[in-house]
């Protein structure tokens, strides 16, 4: 054993090697479960480190070099290199694989002095070879258990290939789809993103960090970056504070409340103040008020950025802003690295700032049980029979058919008959492979989502005639580079144009290519992207059965088709099972049940546009003149509401009962609703309660979410569902960010939307 594995040893009195004897090991607590000991680990290594190493720790870089290969000998790569040998990187992101993992963390534990293990991250976003479908889609199941699963699954094959730590979730709130991130988030609601954030965060950490099939969430982007003027890519963010405190915050505080144990800041400001400098999110409401005692990671570079901002002059000062500002580890910024130790020793910046950042990330490591074994996710073994395994396959393909949103079945086209019709399966994305794995899978492999195509010919007993019509895009498409649209070439159109003249139904699959959302990918116009809506007017020319699977990353202008085209499903961009879920939704071996996590606006021209908007002081035309809140040449209503989504079958809500009519601050408010199956199919519904705080001392929405419920009901049944509201429902924040609970009367609502017409009164006293 090497000399400083005996000092440190002395010094911690604890296992931190592999190396050391199993049954020791088996003797330590579960190290997350015991915070003490952890912080007298901690400060007791603190005690050991020079400046120098403390920073390092709050170092993070890329993947720089192959791992397994010859070290590199000049350059970037030659100083990263030589950075890790003397324990000046604390994390690294991008390596992936046992091989890989192994051969960096052993760099990190047995070259350097003090041998401390590196955290190990990844864009785990929405699975990490077996693809789930993207999060929005995943939201609109509103399944809190299946969305918990997907995590876990995720967390299952990220740790079998060495990851320790994913950038998830994404619980950034957003009611602007130009914004191509809406993608890897919850959508445009509080409530149900902080329940999707609770439900995601305990995903990926289960249930013991210190478990190898267990990964570290991180709690992105904090915050406001879902508010980026005008849903531009990295743009300002210029809000109020009740948008802030009720909209934009709570999901953060719920991952904050469930246990995770990173936050990443985002690569926007937040009036006027970049928030990677921000003092006030990261150590007055994050660290402060919340009492988080993880750390807080920069998004790629965005502390550097600060110098493009304006903020800083230079690296120097950049470093000296974030470090004071509480952002603890600096990704792929080189700032700190180059710039924090000088600061310290020159008396700009106080070595306790080090000592506290440095001591958060040596404490999640310590959670993870990186220092009883710093190669515990490195096993051949489980990488070989996890990654890809045929349980997350099916879960993927059970997580894919809940996401599904049925918008339009005006003429009972769906479910399809399994024999004797002649169906026309038309679109370049009917045999797309590659674009419903969707943005930010990184460690799929490329072209290996089942196709629709693939999905629908499993049906054998119809004859299916497939056309693309016309192509979407141009070339190879790549997570790196703007997707290059088709607008001028319409060979193939004429081809499906008389397959669809010959069809009893034509399924139409058209949306966007997986790489259209996601980050960098801003869009000012929301319809069909190329030549698609051409195609589908031509197409329902010659034969009006059309259904139309709308593959998207996010909510699409298509007023034309909702107007013309008998059934519409929204297929998301829904991962490896894509084809095989979509498949069984059109043949009705599943009936869909999703409901809308964002707004679909009529037109572009009406975005933002969300639900629980304020009433204004003139909402109506009472007067018969032009002087009310109104488009003249627009509806103000959406073309489909939040939380809206049809069945095959259909539901009546009924007996909206509130057990009371005055009660106390601190009392529970029971209620009760009836609902009935009164279509000719088994089904789910998703059962939406909403409020309306009729008076207050700032203006509150029309209607806020409050509480649902996923249920399932056989054909002919009916059943009470029973809700309840407190004070943690019926209050909301003010604009110091206080608390506060107000006397007065409230509306509830509850329907399968947020148009929901079945109402009751209450008083609050």
């Amino acid at each position: 054993m090497s000399t400083h594995i005996n000092i440190l040893i002395l010094f911690l009195g604890m296992t931190l090697f592999f190396s050391e004897p199993s049954d020791h090991k088996k003797q330590d607590p579960v190290i997350n479960t015991n915070k003490d000991a952890i912080d007298k680990k901690v400060d007791s290594l603190l005690a050991l480190m020079t400046i120098d190493e403390k920073v390092g720790q709050m170092n993070m870089y890329n993947g720089f070099w192959d791992a397994t290969g010859p070290v590199p000998k000049e350059g970037g790569a030659k100083t990263k290199y030589d950075h890790l040998r003397k324990g000046w990187v604390g994390g690294m992101l991008n390596v992936r694989g046992v091989d890989d993992v192994r051969a960096v963390q052993k760099i990190a534990v047995e070259e350097t002095r003090l041998g401390i293990p590196l955290i190990i991250g990844y864009d785990v976003i929405h699975g990490y070879k077996t693809m789930s479908p993207i999060p929005l889609a995943e939201a609109a199941s509103w399944d809190l258990e299946a969305i918990e699963k997907s995590a876990r699954n995720a967390a299952i094959e990220a740790s079998a290939a060495g990851i320790n730590w994913t950038f998830a979730p994404m619980v950034d709130i957003s009611r602007d789809p130009r914004w191509g991130r809406v993608m890897e988030g919850a959508g445009e609601d509080p409530y149900l993103g902080s329940q999707i954030a609770r439900a995601r965060v305990q995903g990926f950490q289960g249930d013991d960090l210190t478990k190898n099939n267990t990964i570290a969430a991180c709690a992105k982007h904090f915050a406001s970056y879902g508010f980026a003027e005008a849903g531009r890519e990295y743009n300002t963010v210029d809000i109020g504070p009740s948008t802030l405190y009720n909209i934009i915050l709570p999901p953060f505080e719920a991952a904050a409340n469930a246990g995770v144990r990173t936050f990443m800041n985002s690569f926007n400001d937040l009036n006027g103040v970049p928030v990677s400098g921000s003092s006030f999110l990261q150590r007055d409401i994050l660290k402060t008020k919340w009492n988080f005692d993880g750390f807080v990671v920069s998004d790629w570079a965005s502390i550097w950025e600060m110098i493009s901002w304006g903020i800083a002059k230079d690296k120097k000062d950049a470093a000296r802003i974030a470090a004071t500002a509480g952002s603890d580890m600096d990704m792929e910024g080189y700032v700190y690295i180059e710039q924090l130790a000088n600061l310290v020793k020159d008396g700009i910046v106080d070595e306790a700032i080090i000592s506290e950042a440095a001591g958060r990330i040596l404490r999640v490591k310590y959670e993870l049980g990186l220092f009883d074994d710093p190669f515990k996710y490195c096993d051949e073994d489980r990488e070989k029979a996890l990654i890809g395994s045929k349980a997350h396959t099916d879960d993927a393909l059970d997580m894919a058919k809940k996401s599904m949103v049925l918008l339009k079945n005006e003429t009972n086209l769906l479910p399809l008959q399994k024999k004797g019709q002649r169906i026309a399966l038309i679109g370049a994305l009917a045999s797309e492979k590659n674009s419903p794995l969707g943005s930010w899978r990184l460690a799929s492999d490329d072209d290996s989502a089942i196709s629709v195509l693939e999905g629908m010919q499993a049906y054998s007993e119809n004859t299916l005639q497939y056309e693309k019509g016309v192509e979407l895009v141009i070339g190879k498409t790549s997570f790196i580079k703007e997707v290059e649209i088709n607008t001028t070439n319409k060979d193939g159109m004429t081809e499906a144009i008389l397959a669809a003249k010959n069809a009893d139904v034509v399924v139409m699959v058209m949306g966007e290519h997986g790489f259209q959302s996601g980050e960098a990918r801003s869009r000012t116009q929301l319809d069909l992207p190329g030549l698609q809506q051409e195609l589908l007017e031509a197409v329902f020319k010659v034969n009006k059965n059309i259904v139309l699977v709308l593959q998207t990353g996010r909510p699409l202008t298509i007023e034309w088709a909702a107007e013309h085209i008998p059934s519409i499903l929204v297929g998301w961009q829904l991962g490896s099972q894509s084809g095989h879920a979509i498949a069984q939704v059109l043949y009705g071996d599943y009936n869909p049940s999703g409901k809308l996590p964002m707004t679909f606006p009529r037109q572009v021209g009406q975005v933002p546009i969300y639900y629980s908007h304020k009433t204004t002081g003139r909402p109506s035309n009472s007067e018969d003149n032009v002087f009310w809140s109104h488009y003249i040449d627009q509806e103000n209503s959406p073309l489909y509401p939040f939380g809206y989504g049809l069945s095959y079958t259909e539901f009546e809500y009924s007996n909206l009962k509130v057990l009371g009519s005055n009660f106390s601050v601190n009392d529970t408010i029971n209620m009760t609703v009836d609902l009935t199956n009164v279509g000719n199919y088994d089904g789910k519904e998703v059962v939406q309660l909403y409020i309306r705080d009729l008076v207050g001392s700032v203006v509150r929405p029309v209607r806020e979410l409050k509480g649902f419920e996923l249920v399932e009901l056989k054909k002919g049944a009916s059943m009470t569902i029973a809700f309840s509201l407190t004070k943690d429902e019926l209050g909301f924040y003010n604009n110091n960010g206080d608390y506060v609970i107000e006397a007065g009367d409230f509306e509830v609502f509850v329907g399968g939307n947020s148009d929901a017409a079945l109402t009751a009164q209450f008083r609050l006293k």
